[in-house]
Formats: C-alpha cells, structure tokens, sequence
C-alpha cells in the first residue's frame, strides 16, 4: 500500500516522536537543556541563558517558516489562556498601571504582533536566469526588556524574533524579573507541546547591569534588541554588533482652533490615561491655541479628568520630578501610577476612577520637558499654529519618536507632520492608534525603534536579507 505524505505532514510526526522520547528519557527539570541547568529557560547564569539558546538554534534554524508559525501561535495563545494572571503578577510587582489595562496590552500583543507573513522571499526571473532573495536569522538575539510593559514587551520580541527564525536571551528590567521569568516558563511550555526545541527563549534569574554587560558581549549573541531607557540604549550601542534600540519619546500634541475640541479632549484622555500614561508613545504635553484654550478645558473635565491649579502643578512637580543633570526625571514612586495617588499627594482626595489630573502651565516647566510617564498631563497656551507648532518641536526634543495634531486643516497637519518628522503621527486622534493594533491601524509592535530607524518593528528587523542568483537556469517563460 503507497502512503503520501507531504513535508509539513512528515515534519510534524517527527517532532511527535522527539517528544515522545524526551518524555519517556527525561524529567521536566532535566528537558530544559542538555547541557545547561535551567528551569523551562531560566537560568541562574547569563552565559548558560545564551549557551541553553545557542544550543537551541542550532535545532530551530532548521525549522520551517511554517513550523515557525506554529511555535509562535503556541505562545499567542498561552497569552490568551494566562492573560488576568500575568496582569495581576505585573501590577504587584511593579506597582505601575492598571490591571485592565495590562489585561489589553496582553491580548493586544497576542493578537496583532506582527508574524511569518512578513518574511515572503522575492523573486526576478529574466534572460540571465532567476534571482531570489530570502530571509535568514540572525542567531541569538539579546534581548532588554522594560519595567513599564514587561510582559507584553517579552510576547511582542518572542513573537517576531522567533518568526525571524531566531532564539532569544533576555535581561529584564529587575524591578519586573518575577513576571519576566514566569513568562518565558510558561512560553517554553507551550512551544515544546507545539513541537519546538527546548530553551528557544531564555533569561537570568537575577538581572543586573553586569549581567546585561555579559549578554551584550556574548561571542554568540549575535544582535541586540533593547527596550529600555537612555542609559541601556547607549550602553548597548557602544558594542560592534548591530542594535535595534527604542528610545525615549516625549509626545506633544498641538490643538488648534479649527479642532473638533470635544473630539480632541475623548481622544488625548483615553490615550494619555492608558496603563497611566506608561507608554513612551502616549501624549506628555498639550498645546492649545489660545482662542479655544478655555472650551478645551472645560472639555479635558466633561471626559471625567479633574483640573487642577498651576500652583497645584507646581507643588506635585516638586514631589515627583527631579532633576537629573540637565533631564527632569519622573520619581520612581510615581511612574505610572493613578491619578488619586498623584492627588493624595498634594492634599486632594479624589475617585481611583479619574483618568487624569490636570493643569495649565508655561511651556518651560518641568512638566513639559519631562517624559513623566504618569497620570497628570500639563496643558499650555500658544498663540496660534506657528507658535504651537514651535513650542512641539521643542518639547519633543528631536527624539522624533511621536507626536499629534487636531485640526481641520490638512496644509497644517502635512506641515505639522513633516516639521517634527517622528516615527509615529496621528492626526485628530489619540496618539496610541498610531502603533496599530486594536486602537489603529496596521501592526502593532511594542519595540518602536527611533534611535537606531526601524520605528515600529516586524520580523524583517530581525532578519538577515540574503541574494541567490541562479545563472543560466531556472528560467521558465
């Protein structure tokens, strides 16, 4: 009797008998690495974490685009089975943001990170014969992770890292370490069961700054991604590997008089407010033109924020900013939390409901040249569009990570747009549609690459393009 079996069909029950083996050989402690101690990829030692996923591309560099879709839809969906359990873990641990909104931002990095769809070769066929270009990894990825969005930062890297045919080993942020790991064991579970090597992704128990130093200048790491701040970016660009670094951002957004201000203050609320404003792309300072100033205040209060006086501005920059060399920093107990915590500490008792405190200030506070990162958003009077449209590019920095407009005047959106030239615009809408997702349009990563140019990233940034030319073959019409 003839049996027809095609690849996909041959490769998967392969992978059924390599698990079935592992199983019948093998504890679950003892599967994680054949050489390496780890706890389903985490690892006590940094070498070992990169060691344990070095060994493990050496399996999966072999694997299928196909098979790689697998893999990773396994991990989509261990983020939507762990997604309420890995939001409570986030909260506690970090003491930043809402539960709900971690919640979405789960689901949302499940869902819309990008995949293998990306990485279609590309193919020309004439008399000199066929030329194909295709898409290799890299190897080993170093990977740097946040304490603002931990996990969904980790799924969103797994997700199109893995696609790109890679293995990963993370340093995560300490302050999220607990999170982190319990991520990556749950991962690794998940991707064994769908047939994947073991240790495809990995971390260190205990990050520090020498254990980030280690992954960084690993022989076999092979690429660096960090998703962190200035320090970790400019540390990691100091190596001769190539880096895909996101950067900081201080998104303004100008509202000019022929804005729908209704419009403008439902938007900036739901986007400023989210996870309580954590997200280096949610909006840090509001511009208005002065005719529409007053109307736009009292819009700011209909969606449910609470105003507060200039001198209130004042006192709760002394309590949470500080001055770092010549950079106003948000306090560590006041990053992204709510905004009855922000009152509380200048003597207001107000609902844990409030989305968002606040205030009129001058273009030069503290408020507006900080990345503050936390639920109290200063607002700040411009003569017109010309002066808005100056005093954003100020306050941006020439990070040129995001910025907004609401208008009605196309001449002036195109102007406003090409003037602050970020990687991410929106026009009349809140500023995190423009990563994609379920709020926008388009893909959605969490990695928004400024300083190094990818801006939001897909599988092809992690990915080495590679040209085969066949000579005087493969010609077929």
């Amino acid at each position: 009797m003839n049996v027809n079996i095609n690849n996909d069909q041959l490769e998967d029950l392969v992978q059924k008998v390599v698990r079935q083996i592992i199983a019948q050989t093998e504890s679950p402690e003892t599967a994680q690495g054949s050489f390496y101690k780890g706890d389903w990829g985490v690892f006590d030692d940094m070498n070992d974490a990169v060691e344990a996923a070095y060994e493990a591309f050496q399996l999966y560099k072999e694997r299928s685009l196909q098979c790689r879709k697998k893999i990773t839809d396994a991990v989509r969906q261990m983020v939507m089975d762990h997604k309420e359990e890995l939001a409570k873990m986030t909260v506690e641990e970090t003491k930043m943001g809402r539960v709900e909104h971690k919640i979405s931002k789960f689901i949302n990095s499940a869902k819309n990170s990008p995949g293998v769809e990306y990485l279609q070769p590309q193919s020309w066929s004439g008399k000199n014969g066929l030329a194909l270009d295709v898409y290799s990894p890299f190897g080993v990825i170093g990977n740097i992770t946040p304490s603002t969005h931990p996990g969904p930062t980790m799924i969103n890297n797994i997700i199109i890292q893995l696609c790109g045919g890679n293995t990963i080993a993370f340093n995560p942020h300490p302050s999220a370490k607990k999170v982190n790991a319990k991520v990556i064991q749950l991962a690794n579970k998940y991707m064994v069961d769908a047939g994947a090597p073991k240790n495809l992704v990995t971390c260190v128990a205990q990050p520090t700054l020498e254990t980030a130093k280690i992954l960084f200048g690993h022989e076999k790491v092979s690429l660096l991604s960090v998703t962190g701040g200035p320090v970790m970016v400019d540390m990691a660009l100091g190596y001769p590997k190539k880096v895909v670094a996101a950067g900081p951002g201080n998104p303004p957004v100008l509202v000019d008089e022929t804005a729908d201000i209704a419009l403008a203050a439902v938007e900036i609320t739901q986007s400023a407010s989210y996870d309580n404003n954590i997200l280096c792309i949610a909006e840090k300072e509001i511009f208005v033109v002065e005719s529409v100033f007053d109307a736009f205040m009292k819009e700011m209060e209909k969606a449910g924020n609470v105003r507060i006086s200039t001198t209130q501005m004042d006192q709760l920059a002394s309590k949470a900013l500080q001055l770092s060399g010549k950079y106003w920093l948000i306090g560590r107990d006041y990053v992204g939390r709510n905004a009855n915590v922000l009152a509380k500490a200048i003597g207001l008792e107000i609902s844990e409901k409030v989305p968002l405190l606040f205030g009129e200030t001058d273009r030069f506070h503290p408020w507006v040249v900080a990345e503050q990162m936390t639920s109290c958003i200063p607002v700040i009077k411009v003569k017109d569009f010309e002066d808005g449209l100056q005093a954003s590019l100020k306050a941006e920095h020439g990070f040129k990570h995001t910025a907004s407009i609401f208008t009605k005047d196309i001449v002036r959106a195109t102007r406003y747009t090409r003037v602050l030239d970020c990687d991410v615009h929106t026009i009349n809408g809140g500023t995190l549609r423009g990563n994609g997702g379920d709020l926008g349009e388009g893909y959605f990563s969490h990695t928004i690459a400024t300083p190094t140019g990818e801006g939001i990233c897909t599988p092809l940034h992690f990915v080495r393009k590679r040209r085969v030319m066949t000579h005087g073959a493969l010609r077929f019409a």
